[in-house]
Protein backbone atom coordinates (compact mmCIF):
# COMPACT_ATOMS: atom_id res chain seq x y z
CA UNK A 1 0.00 0.00 0.00
CA UNK A 2 1.39 3.61 -1.02
CA UNK A 3 2.21 6.25 1.43
CA UNK A 4 1.00 9.75 0.13
CA UNK A 5 4.09 12.35 0.29
CA UNK A 6 3.57 15.51 2.56
CA UNK A 7 5.50 18.61 2.64
CA UNK A 8 7.48 17.74 5.88
CA UNK A 9 9.90 15.48 5.10
CA UNK A 10 9.75 11.85 6.88
CA UNK A 11 12.18 9.20 7.44
CA UNK A 12 11.22 7.02 4.65
CA UNK A 13 11.91 10.15 2.47
CA UNK A 14 15.49 9.34 3.27
CA UNK A 15 15.32 6.30 3.06
CA UNK A 16 13.37 5.94 -0.23
CA UNK A 17 16.98 8.54 -1.85
CA UNK A 18 19.35 6.74 0.28
CA UNK A 19 18.54 2.83 -1.00
CA UNK A 20 18.22 2.23 2.73
CA UNK A 21 15.81 0.61 5.40
CA UNK A 22 13.64 3.09 7.22
CA UNK A 23 15.44 1.75 10.35
CA UNK A 24 18.65 2.34 9.24
CA UNK A 25 17.84 5.80 8.63
CA UNK A 26 16.55 6.20 12.07
CA UNK A 27 20.35 4.76 13.38
CA UNK A 28 22.11 6.56 11.45
CA UNK A 29 20.60 9.25 12.53
CA UNK A 30 21.29 8.00 16.34
CA UNK A 31 24.84 7.54 15.43
CA UNK A 32 24.49 4.01 15.86
CA UNK A 33 27.96 2.02 15.08
CA UNK A 34 25.44 -0.74 13.68
CA UNK A 35 25.82 1.52 10.74
CA UNK A 36 28.48 1.92 8.50
CA UNK A 37 30.14 5.54 8.42
CA UNK A 38 29.70 5.79 4.77
CA UNK A 39 26.13 5.39 4.72
CA UNK A 40 25.83 6.95 7.99
CA UNK A 41 27.27 10.43 6.17
CA UNK A 42 25.63 9.68 3.22
CA UNK A 43 22.05 9.75 5.30
CA UNK A 44 22.89 12.82 7.22
CA UNK A 45 23.52 14.90 4.05
CA UNK A 46 20.23 13.86 2.41
CA UNK A 47 18.71 14.65 6.11
CA UNK A 48 20.42 18.47 5.51
CA UNK A 49 19.08 18.74 2.47
CA UNK A 50 15.74 18.19 3.04
CA UNK A 51 15.69 20.28 6.26
CA UNK A 52 14.57 16.92 8.07
CA UNK A 53 14.72 16.82 12.06
CA UNK A 54 14.52 14.03 14.76
CA UNK A 55 11.52 14.69 16.80
CA UNK A 56 13.49 15.54 20.61
CA UNK A 57 10.31 14.50 22.85
CA UNK A 58 10.13 11.04 20.97
CA UNK A 59 13.65 10.54 21.09
CA UNK A 60 13.77 10.74 24.69
CA UNK A 61 11.90 7.55 25.29
CA UNK A 62 15.14 5.82 23.97
CA UNK A 63 17.56 7.96 26.96
CA UNK A 64 15.59 7.19 29.82
CA UNK A 65 15.15 3.13 30.63
CA UNK A 66 12.00 2.29 32.71
CA UNK A 67 13.13 -2.00 32.43
CA UNK A 68 9.43 -1.98 31.33
CA UNK A 69 7.81 -3.23 28.25
CA UNK A 70 4.16 -2.82 27.35
CA UNK A 71 2.37 -5.39 26.16
CA UNK A 72 -0.91 -3.89 24.21
CA UNK A 73 -3.93 -6.13 23.21
CA UNK A 74 -6.06 -5.11 20.68
CA UNK A 75 -9.87 -5.99 19.68
CA UNK A 76 -10.50 -8.05 16.98
CA UNK A 77 -13.31 -7.57 14.82
CA UNK A 78 -16.51 -10.02 16.19
CA UNK A 79 -19.80 -10.79 17.52
CA UNK A 80 -18.41 -9.94 20.75
CA UNK A 81 -17.18 -6.48 21.87
CA UNK A 82 -13.70 -6.07 22.55
CA UNK A 83 -12.82 -9.61 22.19
CA UNK A 84 -9.39 -10.91 21.83
CA UNK A 85 -8.01 -13.42 19.97
CA UNK A 86 -7.49 -16.85 22.15
CA UNK A 87 -3.79 -17.12 20.46
CA UNK A 88 -2.69 -14.24 21.97
CA UNK A 89 -3.64 -14.88 25.48
CA UNK A 90 -2.43 -18.03 25.01
CA UNK A 91 1.15 -16.12 23.85
CA UNK A 92 1.00 -14.54 27.07
CA UNK A 93 3.04 -16.88 29.21
CA UNK A 94 5.69 -17.14 27.37
CA UNK A 95 5.84 -13.11 27.00
CA UNK A 96 5.83 -12.69 30.52
CA UNK A 97 8.41 -15.70 31.37
CA UNK A 98 10.77 -13.94 28.90
CA UNK A 99 10.39 -11.12 30.48
CA UNK A 100 10.76 -12.61 34.08
CA UNK A 101 14.41 -14.06 32.91
CA UNK A 102 15.41 -10.79 31.32
CA UNK A 103 14.70 -8.93 34.73
CA UNK A 104 11.47 -6.54 32.97
CA UNK A 105 8.45 -5.57 33.92
CA UNK A 106 5.66 -6.27 32.19
CA UNK A 107 2.64 -3.87 31.65
CA UNK A 108 -0.19 -5.31 29.73
CA UNK A 109 -3.35 -3.36 28.16
CA UNK A 110 -6.28 -3.18 26.15
CA UNK A 111 -6.80 -1.00 23.32
CA UNK A 112 -9.58 -0.08 21.02
CA UNK A 113 -7.51 0.97 17.44
CA UNK A 114 -9.53 3.98 17.08
CA UNK A 115 -8.00 5.63 20.47
CA UNK A 116 -4.85 7.44 20.42
CA UNK A 117 -2.06 4.65 22.68
CA UNK A 118 0.18 5.37 20.41
CA UNK A 119 0.21 9.02 21.77
CA UNK A 120 0.21 7.68 25.29
CA UNK A 121 2.94 5.47 25.03
CA UNK A 122 5.39 6.92 23.30
CA UNK A 123 5.93 10.24 24.78
CA UNK A 124 4.72 8.94 28.79
CA UNK A 125 8.37 6.97 28.98
CA UNK A 126 5.88 4.59 30.98
CA UNK A 127 7.88 1.47 29.13
CA UNK A 128 10.87 1.48 27.16
CA UNK A 129 9.34 -0.58 24.30
CA UNK A 130 6.12 -1.83 23.01
CA UNK A 131 4.85 -5.42 21.92
CA UNK A 132 1.78 -5.39 19.35
CA UNK A 133 -0.73 -8.17 19.55
CA UNK A 134 -3.69 -8.22 17.19
CA UNK A 135 -5.07 -5.60 14.75
CA UNK A 136 -7.75 -6.56 12.92
CA UNK A 137 -7.63 -4.68 9.33
CA UNK A 138 -4.33 -3.89 8.78
CA UNK A 139 -4.42 -1.32 6.15
CA UNK A 140 -5.94 0.67 9.35
CA UNK A 141 -3.52 -0.39 12.22
CA UNK A 142 -0.53 0.17 9.17
CA UNK A 143 -1.32 3.74 9.83
CA UNK A 144 -0.38 3.76 13.18
CA UNK A 145 2.84 1.69 12.53
CA UNK A 146 4.00 4.46 10.39
CA UNK A 147 2.97 6.97 13.27
CA UNK A 148 5.40 4.92 15.75
CA UNK A 149 8.31 4.74 13.54
CA UNK A 150 8.13 8.26 12.56
CA UNK A 151 8.51 9.64 16.27
CA UNK A 152 11.01 7.05 16.84
CA UNK A 153 9.49 4.74 19.09
CA UNK A 154 10.63 1.09 20.28
CA UNK A 155 8.02 -1.34 19.13
CA UNK A 156 7.56 -4.75 17.50
CA UNK A 157 4.71 -6.83 16.49
CA UNK A 158 3.48 -10.46 16.18
CA UNK A 159 2.07 -10.17 12.14
CA UNK A 160 3.13 -11.46 8.40
CA UNK A 161 6.95 -11.05 7.89
CA UNK A 162 7.35 -9.74 4.38
CA UNK A 163 9.60 -7.19 2.57
CA UNK A 164 7.51 -4.11 2.82
CA UNK A 165 7.12 -4.64 6.85
CA UNK A 166 6.79 -1.26 8.49
CA UNK A 167 8.87 -1.61 11.73
CA UNK A 168 9.71 -4.99 13.20
CA UNK A 169 8.13 -7.81 12.63
CA UNK A 170 7.97 -11.26 14.05
CA UNK A 171 5.34 -13.82 12.67
CA UNK A 172 4.61 -17.67 11.71
CA UNK A 173 5.86 -18.51 8.10
CA UNK A 174 2.23 -18.24 7.09
CA UNK A 175 2.80 -19.49 3.51
CA UNK A 176 4.83 -22.29 4.60
CA UNK A 177 2.22 -23.24 6.67
CA UNK A 178 -0.30 -23.02 3.76
CA UNK A 179 1.48 -25.07 1.73
CA UNK A 180 1.74 -27.84 4.48
CA UNK A 181 -2.16 -27.91 4.98
CA UNK A 182 -2.38 -27.98 0.83
CA UNK A 183 0.02 -31.01 1.16
CA UNK A 184 -1.80 -32.84 3.82
CA UNK A 185 -5.14 -32.56 2.29
CA UNK A 186 -3.64 -33.80 -1.30
CA UNK A 187 -2.11 -36.60 0.26
CA UNK A 188 -5.41 -37.81 1.79
CA UNK A 189 -6.66 -37.24 -1.83
CA UNK A 190 -8.37 -33.92 -1.87
CA UNK A 191 -8.46 -32.18 -4.86
CA UNK A 192 -11.23 -29.35 -4.32
CA UNK A 193 -10.02 -27.59 -1.26
CA UNK A 194 -11.81 -24.70 -0.09
CA UNK A 195 -10.14 -22.09 2.04
CA UNK A 196 -12.43 -20.20 4.35
CA UNK A 197 -10.57 -17.07 4.91
CA UNK A 198 -10.30 -13.11 4.05
CA UNK A 199 -7.40 -13.34 1.69
CA UNK A 200 -6.18 -9.84 0.67
CA UNK A 201 -4.08 -6.89 1.86
CA UNK A 202 -6.75 -5.90 4.60
CA UNK A 203 -6.07 -9.92 6.69
CA UNK A 204 -2.35 -11.20 5.17
CA UNK A 205 -1.84 -13.53 7.47
CA UNK A 206 -4.81 -15.02 5.97
CA UNK A 207 -3.43 -13.74 2.63
CA UNK A 208 -0.32 -15.64 3.01
CA UNK A 209 -1.49 -19.01 4.32
CA UNK A 210 -4.13 -19.17 1.20
CA UNK A 211 -0.72 -17.59 -1.10
CA UNK A 212 0.74 -21.33 0.49
CA UNK A 213 -2.32 -23.48 -0.39
CA UNK A 214 -2.04 -22.46 -3.64
CA UNK A 215 1.27 -23.02 -3.99
CA UNK A 216 0.79 -26.70 -3.02
CA UNK A 217 -2.09 -27.22 -5.31
CA UNK A 218 0.16 -25.29 -8.42
CA UNK A 219 2.99 -27.81 -7.37
CA UNK A 220 0.13 -31.20 -7.58
CA UNK A 221 -0.83 -29.48 -11.60
CA UNK A 222 -4.07 -28.47 -10.20
CA UNK A 223 -5.26 -24.95 -10.60
CA UNK A 224 -6.68 -22.89 -7.65
CA UNK A 225 -10.17 -22.11 -8.25
CA UNK A 226 -10.83 -18.54 -6.59
CA UNK A 227 -14.93 -19.55 -6.68
CA UNK A 228 -13.09 -21.99 -3.74
CA UNK A 229 -11.76 -18.70 -1.64
CA UNK A 230 -14.77 -17.81 0.56
CA UNK A 231 -13.91 -14.16 3.06
CA UNK A 232 -14.12 -15.17 6.65
CA UNK A 233 -13.02 -13.02 9.29
CA UNK A 234 -11.80 -14.57 12.73
CA UNK A 235 -14.62 -15.89 14.70
CA UNK A 236 -16.79 -18.85 14.87
CA UNK A 237 -20.20 -17.44 13.45
CA UNK A 238 -17.69 -16.08 10.08
CA UNK A 239 -16.86 -19.71 9.72
CA UNK A 240 -20.61 -21.05 9.45
CA UNK A 241 -22.19 -18.39 7.08
CA UNK A 242 -18.75 -19.28 4.83
CA UNK A 243 -19.50 -22.91 4.90
CA UNK A 244 -23.28 -21.80 3.92
CA UNK A 245 -22.51 -19.41 1.43
CA UNK A 246 -20.31 -21.84 -0.62
CA UNK A 247 -23.27 -24.87 -0.48
CA UNK A 248 -25.60 -22.16 -1.22
CA UNK A 249 -23.59 -22.09 -4.95
CA UNK A 250 -23.29 -25.25 -5.49
CA UNK A 251 -19.67 -25.49 -5.64
CA UNK A 252 -18.14 -29.19 -5.43
CA UNK A 253 -15.57 -28.99 -2.79
CA UNK A 254 -14.11 -32.32 -0.66
CA UNK A 255 -11.98 -30.34 1.81
CA UNK A 256 -11.61 -26.74 3.37
CA UNK A 257 -8.39 -24.97 4.62
CA UNK A 258 -9.82 -22.37 7.39
CA UNK A 259 -7.41 -19.90 8.08
CA UNK A 260 -8.03 -20.14 11.88
CA UNK A 261 -9.55 -22.40 14.39
CA UNK A 262 -12.31 -20.68 15.22
CA UNK A 263 -13.02 -20.35 11.54
CA UNK A 264 -12.87 -24.48 11.33
CA UNK A 265 -15.08 -24.41 14.27
CA UNK A 266 -17.81 -22.75 12.94
CA UNK A 267 -17.13 -24.48 9.41
CA UNK A 268 -17.62 -27.61 11.51
CA UNK A 269 -21.45 -26.78 12.68
CA UNK A 270 -22.22 -25.63 9.15
CA UNK A 271 -21.26 -28.76 8.05
CA UNK A 272 -22.79 -30.72 10.14
CA UNK A 273 -25.79 -28.86 10.30
CA UNK A 274 -26.33 -29.24 6.65
CA UNK A 275 -26.05 -33.05 6.67
CA UNK A 276 -22.38 -33.51 5.85
CA UNK A 277 -19.86 -35.89 7.56
CA UNK A 278 -16.17 -34.79 8.67
CA UNK A 279 -13.98 -35.91 6.83
CA UNK A 280 -16.14 -38.68 4.76
CA UNK A 281 -17.66 -36.14 2.83
CA UNK A 282 -15.73 -33.06 3.58
CA UNK A 283 -11.82 -33.06 5.20
CA UNK A 284 -11.37 -29.85 7.34
CA UNK A 285 -7.77 -28.25 8.40
CA UNK A 286 -7.55 -25.27 11.37
CA UNK A 287 -4.78 -22.65 12.32
CA UNK A 288 -3.70 -22.39 16.13
CA UNK A 289 -3.78 -25.36 17.91
CA UNK A 290 -6.10 -23.74 20.31
CA UNK A 291 -7.36 -25.76 23.14
CA UNK A 292 -11.09 -25.62 21.62
CA UNK A 293 -9.66 -27.77 18.81
CA UNK A 294 -8.82 -30.55 20.29
CA UNK A 295 -12.20 -30.95 21.62
CA UNK A 296 -14.15 -30.36 18.65
CA UNK A 297 -16.26 -33.47 17.03
CA UNK A 298 -14.89 -34.53 15.58
CA UNK A 299 -11.03 -33.17 16.79
CA UNK A 300 -9.80 -30.90 14.32
CA UNK A 301 -6.40 -31.01 12.50
CA UNK A 302 -4.51 -27.85 13.03
CA UNK A 303 -1.60 -26.26 12.36
CA UNK A 304 0.01 -25.23 15.87
CA UNK A 305 2.57 -22.14 15.92
CA UNK A 306 5.03 -22.20 18.51
CA UNK A 307 3.53 -19.96 21.10
CA UNK A 308 7.05 -20.61 23.34
CA UNK A 309 9.78 -19.67 20.71
CA UNK A 310 7.02 -16.68 19.58
CA UNK A 311 6.87 -14.58 22.71
CA UNK A 312 10.80 -15.29 23.22
CA UNK A 313 11.40 -13.75 19.80
CA UNK A 314 8.88 -10.53 20.38
CA UNK A 315 11.02 -9.91 23.39
CA UNK A 316 14.12 -10.74 22.13
CA UNK A 317 13.48 -8.72 19.02
CA UNK A 318 12.16 -5.65 21.22
CA UNK A 319 14.92 -5.70 23.59
CA UNK A 320 17.99 -5.19 20.12
CA UNK A 321 16.31 -2.27 19.49
CA UNK A 322 16.02 -1.10 22.62
CA UNK A 323 20.08 -1.63 22.88
CA UNK A 324 20.70 -0.56 19.59
CA UNK A 325 21.15 -4.59 18.00
CA UNK A 326 20.76 -5.01 14.51
CA UNK A 327 18.08 -7.63 14.67
CA UNK A 328 15.94 -8.97 11.33
CA UNK A 329 12.35 -9.92 11.18
CA UNK A 330 12.06 -13.93 12.03
CA UNK A 331 9.66 -16.37 10.92
CA UNK A 332 8.43 -19.33 12.78
CA UNK A 333 7.56 -22.41 11.51
CA UNK A 334 4.42 -23.90 11.99
CA UNK A 335 3.43 -28.15 13.03
CA UNK A 336 0.56 -30.01 11.32
CA UNK A 337 -1.78 -31.46 14.69
CA UNK A 338 -3.29 -34.36 12.41
CA UNK A 339 -6.23 -34.88 14.04
CA UNK A 340 -9.95 -37.03 12.87
CA UNK A 341 -11.18 -34.08 10.97
CA UNK A 342 -8.80 -35.20 8.25
CA UNK A 343 -7.50 -38.95 9.25
CA UNK A 344 -11.55 -40.20 9.80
Amino acid sequence: MGRKRSNKPTSFDIAYIAGVSQPTVSRALRGSRSVSLATRQRIEAIARELNYSVDKNASSLRSQRSNTIALLFFEEPGPEESAINPFFLAMLGSITRSCASRGLDLLISFQKMEDDWHVRYQDSHRADGLILLGYGDYTLYERRLTDLVEHGTHFVRWGSVGANNIGSTVGSDNFGAGQTAGEHLLGLGRKRIAFLGQADEHYPEFADRYRGLCAALAQAGISPQPSLQCDALNFEEAGSEAVRALLETGIEFDSIFAASDLIAIGALRALAAAGLRVPEDVAIVGFDNQPAASMTNPPLTTLMQDLKAGGELLVETLLAQIEDRPLDNRTIPAQLIARRSTLG
